[in-house]
């Protein structure tokens, strides 16, 4: 709409743009777990999936050109071939934006996808360096010093106080020794902030600073939208190809569940997984303007893409806001499979060794845990969805299994059975909470369900469906402090006389 009343792109609009883009793949970096890359569900995949989406959309391009548009007969095989290697992406932004909206950006499936991103976004780095035709400097090596060096900027993380700083902190980390450094030796630098973010994964701090940077990451990719629109009107004839491109999302769809089945993933997990992968990418965008300037496509491809770019978001988030109904609609026409060849994220979890369930185990359900297992002599199981903390929690000692309680797979995974009284639930997010509460309801659970609350309008919606006991945090603070403050003067001895 901008474009359409005159407003021109700016370069103030673009830098804004890629900072949101570089803070963006730095704060993946920062909850990068590497070894999840090797995994065959990712990286088999991810490769298989390049490939055929690239011979597809060859296959349709050459349908389209049935048409006998201009721009298509114009234009060459090679070209065909780069538009469709751009089409095989998908976007890290939307999809990175769709796990944190849900909050399950450590759920198996979101895992998977994040994983899946990061080789398509190495794959492009590698292509778009071939590209260019300038390969990266010698001194390119010298970034290897990125890996000791991690160890003392984590000393120095040591150090940074909380708040501002820690944002402070994570900006120059993206920007200096990610970004600068990187585009410096001539490889591309969100790639440098991505690698940078990952070296930096697993601090303690790591999850303060990643929602310290969330706010300002969210604002500058409102740029990163705002520079698609304005980078070119749109002909008719481009939107016409644009549109007819659309046929390629439900088929990348697909792709990805039936690549993702092959590996054993459960029905459910593969289906949000190609729901949340079903789009084109802002690499498509980035690939195209590479092949613009070094005369490869004509420039009005540009255009389509940004076009179909656009739509696909449009798709992808309608299809992902009614991912539920989807689920719930296809997972019984599909074919049952066989629990002990499930992926082991995805196989049955038994909780009926436990006479006590605590769903989260962050700090809140950590404390309700042990004073129910210590002061109250109950078998207590805890459900975490992040893996990293589940195997801390484990090597502790404690009974935790990784499982995303939102999910409603879980539900119908889980075995409870009868001596399951209580289950406590101690999520960080409201939504998650009160997701997990109408799931536990669903599957007719007879016992006993407390939570917490942030606010009062929480406590109301969290009562609602039939929660037991509320703690409203604040509240529950407040009567802690006072009792502990009242353990200390009772520990003081009266003055002698």
């Amino acid at each position: 709409m901008l474009n359409g009343i005159g407003v021109e792109q700016f370069d103030a609009l673009t830098t804004l743009a890629d900072l949101g883009v570089t803070l963006l793949l730095f704060g993946i970096g920062l909850k990068l777990d590497v070894r999840s890359l090797i995994k065959r569900e990712v990286w088999l995949t991810s490769a298989a999936h390049m490939g055929l989406t690239v011979v597809i959309g060859l296959g349709l391009l050459a349908a389209v050109n049935l048409l006998s548009l201009p721009l298509l007969a114009r234009t060459d095989f090679g070209a065909l071939v780069l538009i469709a290697f751009a089409l095989s992406f998908s976007s890290t932004v939307f999809v990175v934006k769709v796990l944190s909206d849900r909050s399950e950006s450590q759920s198996h499936y979101g895992r998977v996808a994040i994983g899946v991103l990061i080789m398509q976004d190495i794959a492009a780095v590698v292509f778009l360096t071939a590209l260019k035709g300038s390969p990266p400097s010698p001194w390119a090596l010298a970034l290897l010093l990125l890996i000791p060096g991690a160890w003392v900027i984590r000393k120095v993380w040591d150090m940074v106080p909380h708040g501002e700083m820690q944002a402070l902190f994570g900006i120059v980390m993206a920007l200096v020794p990610g970004y600068a450094a990187f585009e410096l030796v001539g490889l591309k630098g969100d790639l440098g902030a991505l690698i940078v973010g990952a070296l930096l994964a697993g601090h303690p701090a790591a999850g303060e600073l990643s929602k310290s940077l969330f706010t300002i990451k969210e604002l500058l990719l409102v740029g990163f939208f705002i520079s698609i629109g304005l980078g070119a009107m749109p002909t008719g004839e481009s939107i016409v190809i644009a549109i007819l491109l659309m046929v390629l999302i439900p088929i990348k769809t697909a792709s990805y569940f039936f690549l993702l089945a092959w590996q054993r993933l459960g029905h459910r997990s593969a289906i949000l997984t190609s729901l949340a992968l079903g789009n084109f990418s802002e690499f498509a965008l980035i690939v195209a303007a590479v092949g613009v300037e070094g005369g490869l496509i004509d420039e009005q491809w540009l255009v389509v893409l940004s076009v179909a770019v656009a739509l696909s978001f449009v798709i992808s988030a309608i299809t992902n806001r009614t991912e539920s109904k989807i689920v719930s609609v296809l997972v019984p026409r599909l074919p049952m499979q066989d629990a002990t060849t499930l992926h082991p994220e995805d196989r049955p979890i038994d909780l009926s060794r436990g006479n006590a369930v605590v769903l989260g185990m962050g700090r809140i359900g950590r404390a309700a845990y042990h004073q129910l297992e210590e002061e109250y002599g109950q078998r207590v199981v805890g459900v975490e969805n992040n893996i990293n903390r589940v195997q801390e929690l484990v090597a502790y000692g404690l009974d935790v299994q990784e499982a995303d309680a939102t999910d409603a797979a879980f539900w119908e995974r889980v075995s409870m059975a009868n001596n399951v009284r209580l289950v406590v639930l101690a999520m960080p997010f409201h939504g998650s909470n009160l997701a997990a509460l109408r799931n536990l309801r669903d599957s007719d659970f007879a016992g006993r369900v407390a939570a917490v609350a942030q606010y009062d309008d929480e406590v109301a919606d969290v009562k609602a469906p039939g929660a037991d006991s509320v703690l409203q945090l604040y509240s529950g603070a407040g009567i802690q402090l006072a009792d502990e403050a009242f353990e200390v003067i009772a520990q003081d001895k009266p003055p002698s006389l």
